[in-house]
C-alpha cells in the first residue's frame, strides 16, 4: 500500500471514502445529540487495564518531572470509566474514542488502534440498547447512502429496523445443527467436534471449543439479508452482563452482525459489585493460567458499583467496521487513514 499522501493525490476514491467516513461519524453523533445523550471524554491513559482474559493492553510508563514513574496502559475500551459516570448520576452518555488492543489477530477486520462508539442508558436494559443499535446503524446508512438498504459486496442487506433476533442456542441449532442441551459440557462437545474434524487440547475449556464451532459454522450466516442480533449468550461468556432471570444458563448479552461481521458487544449491565468482583477475580485467575500479565483488580471500578450504579444497558460498537460495511469495503485498512501496516510493515 502506498503512503496516504500519494493515495489521496492519485486515487480520487480514497478521498471520497474518508469524506463519507466523516459523514458517518457525524451521523452517529447527531443521533445521540438528538436523543438527549451527553458526549463524554474519559482517559485513554489509565493506571490499570480491563481484566478480560483474552485481551492484551499496550503498556507504557507515566513519568513525573521529578523522575517518579508509574505503570500505565492504553485503554482497550472506555467501559470502566464510563460506568463511574453512571454511578455518579449521569443517565444517558456516549463516547466516540480510540481504543487499543495488542496481540490481536492480524486480519482484515482488526487494527490494533481503532475507533469505538460506546454508550449507556441508565434505568434501562439491553432490549433498549438493541433498539438503539438498529436505529443508529440505519440512520448512518441513510445519511451516507441515501437509503437504509445497503449493497455490500453484491448482496442487498436491509438495515431498516427491526432486525432479526436469534439466541445463541437457536443459532447453533439452525446453522450448526447442534442442540444446546446436548453440547453444554466439554465432555459432551468433544466427541462431536472430533467427528467434525476439529482439533482440541486438554487445556481447552468449553468456551474456547464452542467458539471454534461458532466461527466456522455459524458466524458467516449472520446478518445476510437483515442484520442479526445474536442474543442470550452462555452464562460462562457473560463478561460484565447480568444472568437471565428466566434461564440462568444464559446471560443478557448480545452482539450485532452485518454480512457475517461482528459490529458490537452489548450488555444488560451487571451492577452487583460483589458478583462483579467475583467475576473479575475469575478473569484474573484465568489470565494467570494463560500465562498473561496479572494487573490486579481495578478497585475504583468496584467502588463505583458499590457506591450505586443504576440498572443500565450499554454497548460498544466498532466504528471502523461499521464504516467498512456501509462503504462496501472488505478490509478496515480501506477506511482507516493510516493503518498500522503502513507504519510497521
Amino acid at each position: 500500500m502506498s503512503p496516504i499522501y500519494q493515495r489521496l493525490k492519485t486515487q480520487p476514491d480514497v478521498k471520497e471514502v474518508f469524506e463519507k467516513r466523516s459523514l458517518i461519524v457525524r451521523a452517529l453523533r447527531e443521533w445521540f445529540w438528538d436523543n438527549s445523550f451527553i458526549e463524554t471524554e474519559t482517559p485513554l491513559l489509565v493506571n490499570l487495564p480491563s481484566m478480560e482474559p483474552y485481551l492484551d493492553p499496550f503498556k507504557t510508563e507515566l513519568k513525573t518531572e521529578s523522575g517518579k514513574s508509574y505503570p500505565a496502559y492504553l485503554i482497550t475500551s472506555p467501559e470502566f470509566a464510563m460506568k463511574q459516570l453512571l454511578a455518579g448520576g449521569m443517565e444517558r452518555i456516549f463516547q466516540i474514542t480510540r481504543s487499543f488492543r495488542n496481540c490481536e489477530t492480524l486480519s482484515k477486520a482488526h487494527n490494533p488502534e481503532f475507533t469505538i462508539l460506546e454508550w449507556y442508558r441508565a434505568y434501562s436494559d439491553y432490549e433498549a440498547i438493541m433498539r438503539d443499535t438498529e436505529e443508529i446503524c440505519a440512520h448512518a446508512c441513510q445519511t451516507v447512502n441515501g437509503s437504509t438498504i445497503l449493497s455490500y459486496q453484491g448482496q442487498t442487506i436491509d438495515l431498516t429496523p427491526p432486525w432479526e433476533r436469534i439466541s445463541f442456542a437457536d443459532a447453533l441449532k439452525r446453522y450448526a445443527k447442534l442442540d444446546y442441551d446436548q453440547i453444554d459440557t466439554k465432555e459432551k462437545l468433544i466427541p462431536i467436534m472430533q467427528e467434525r474434524g476439529y482439533s482440541h487440547s486438554e487445556s481447552d475449556d468449553w468456551d474456547s471449543l464452542i467458539l471454534q464451532v461458532f466461527i466456522n459454522e455459524v458466524e458467516q450466516h449472520l446478518g445476510q439479508k437483515k442484520p442479526t442480533i445474536l442474543c442470550d449468550y452462555p452464562a460462562s461468556q457473560a463478561a460484565l452482563a447480568t444472568i437471565s432471570p428466566n434461564d440462568p444458563r444464559f446471560a443478557q448479552r448480545f452482539e450485532a452482525y452485518i454480512a457475517g461481521v461482528e459490529l458490537c458487544n452489548a450488555f444488560d449491565e451487571l451492577t452487583n459489585w460483589q458478583e462483579q468482583q467475583s467475576r473479575l477475580e475469575e478473569d484474573r485467575a484465568l489470565r494467570i493460567k494463560l500465562g498473561k500479565d496479572d494487573y490486579g483488580l481495578d478497585l475504583s471500578f468496584i467502588e463505583a458499583l458499590r457506591f450505586g450504579m443504576p440498572k443500565s444497558g450499554g454497548n460498544a460498537l466498532g466504528v471502523d467496521r461499521l464504516c467498512m460495511i456501509l462503504l462496501d469495503k472488505t478490509a478496515l485498512r480501506d477506511v482507516i487513514y493510516i493503518p498500522w501496516t503502513e507504519m510497521f510493515l
